[in-house]
């Protein structure tokens, strides 16, 4: 078996799965690209009872025909049996013929199974049938099943309101990579970054393990990412609408959801996203923000002593957000953009609201940093309602033992000096921050950097935390 980087609880959760005393209906899903078949198939060492892919835009027909080839190839010794003309025919095949394994947990494995749904082919009443009326009543059946397709998986299968309700014994939505997964995944595959390049190619692709599979350890972060993003046959170079189409059906809102948050920084409110879309307020509108959600591309988030119907939606996919702000604007000519610009000071600007956003991912390492992962927290943002005084707080850490931290987040290529002016901007930060809020509690400013803070005479007196970039990497074991 290979070795799989991160994944603890995933791993833990099939582990319990194996174990168990009953049959296990298990769905697995998450964004594109981000490794779904390859944990499952290493995980059980590609040992399955059973395991077919269903085929991209295919009809039933076909689909049906590479359904009868797995069955022959898995049950060979068998006597071949027809091709089946229902997916109910082919259920009850494969249920007639797992009945004859030996008693022992058998291991199913439906890939892609999206797919498998198409037009009137009656697959979702064929698969619900499988499983209540056989599967779930025996105690030695494993079924797993895959898709990229997130919004089929979210409304199909796990918010299914017909015969699968309630059905799924576990589901598990696969996250990116943190950045020590990434740092353990790359030095695998004997690349030798330091830490600061880790965060800078995070920053344009996040942690999507295919993405690095494609990182040439023998160029540097910049050579990479220009290789990958400008160059004309570049990997990234046309991934955003092939992303979406993938995982997505009529994917043209999602993305006009997706480029409408890319114009704030800060977030939009439901109200600003209709109006920026022209889309109508409703349950096709919820939907869509729920399918982003789920598959990790965008945040909710309540800014702090506000109500939750005051929600901001977040664009926090790094590929994403590159993608909009520099692939799509590059001159398709220019394939060395990158190398000409990586340094400027609109790549600068941009990098500063890139590590912000890095941070935002990377709590839980802010949190042991600062010594209070078992103290009950409650993260946040803070907007300022004074519209003359436009201030933000991209992190607010509410903690339970009568705290409140405030983190101020710089990405720099040397230690990071307060100017008196930015001292100016956090003091009067604080100060509104207390007023608008009215918090009794303690208030501490950190501040997450790369290289840590400049000694400066009095800065002990503001900041509490100096905290640099290699908290960021903190996880409790990759293994």
């Amino acid at each position: 078996m290979s070795q799989i980087i991160g994944r603890i609880e995933e791993k833990k959760e099939f582990q319990h799965i194996r174990n168990s005393h009953r049959s296990e209906f298990v769905a697995v899903y998450g964004r594109r690209r981000i490794g779904k078949t390859y944990l499952i198939r290493n995980l059980f060492e590609n040992q399955f009872d059973f395991h077919f892919t269903g085929l991209a835009n295919a009809g039933q027909k076909r689909q049906l025909e590479n359904f009868h080839t797995a069955m022959n190839t898995y049950f060979s010794g068998s006597r071949k049996q027809d091709a089946p003309a229902s997916w109910y025919e082919a259920f009850r095949q494969l249920a007639t013929m797992l009945k004859k394994k030996e008693k022992r947990k058998k291991v199913i494995f439906i890939d892609e199974l999206p797919w498998l749904d198409t037009p009137r082919s009656g697959f979702i009443s064929a698969l619900e049938h499988f499983w209540n009326s056989w599967a779930d009543a025996r105690n030695d059946i494993i079924l797993i099943v895959c898709g990229s397709a997130a919004s089929w998986m979210i409304n199909n299968l796990i918010n299914n309101r017909g015969g699968l309700h309630n059905r799924l014994t576990a589901r598990m939505h696969l996250e990116p990579f943190t950045l020590a997964e990434c740092e353990a995944f790359l030095y695998a595959r004997g690349a030798r970054f330091d830490r600061y390049q880790l965060i800078q190619l995070y920053m344009v692709m996040g942690g999507v393990p295919y993405y690095l599979e494609h990182i040439d350890p023998g160029k540097s972060v910049v050579q990479n990412i220009n290789a990958m993003c400008f160059s004309p046959r570049g990997v990234l170079r046309n991934e955003f609408n092939n992303l979406f189409a993938s995982l997505f059906r009529k994917s043209e809102n999602h993305i006009a959801i997706v480029e409408a948050l890319a114009r704030k920084a800060k977030g939009l409110s439901r109200e600003e996203i209709i109006r920026f879309t022209g889309l109508t307020n409703g349950g096709g509108l919820t939907r869509i923000l729920t399918e982003l959600e789920e598959s990790s591309f965008i945040r909710r988030y309540t800014a702090f002593g506000k109500q939750e119907r005051n929600s901001m939606y977040q664009l926090t996919d790094f590929y994403s957000m590159f993608y909009l702000r520099y692939i799509r604007k590059a001159n398709k000519q220019d394939s060395n953009f990158w190398l000409n610009n990586f340094d400027s000071p609109a790549m600068r600007s941009w990098s500063g609201y890139a590590f912000e956003q890095v941070c935002l991912h990377h709590v839980e390492g802010i949190k042991n940093a600062l010594g209070i992962s078992g103290i009950l927290t409650e993260t946040s943002a803070w907007i300022s309602p004074d519209k003359n005084k436009p201030l933000q707080i991209d992190l607010v850490i509410d903690r339970a033992d009568h705290v409140i931290t405030i983190c101020e987040m710089k990405f720099a290529i040397h230690p990071f000096l307060i100017s008196r002016k930015y001292e100016d901007e956090l003091i009067q930060k604080l100060i509104e921050f207390r007023a608008h809020t009215r918090t009794s509690k303690a208030i501490f400013l950190a501040m997450v950097t790369t290289y840590g803070l400049q000694e400066k005479r009095g800065l002990s007196n503001l900041v509490q935390n100096d905290l640099r970039m290699e908290v960021l990497f903190w996880h409790p074991g990759i293994y």
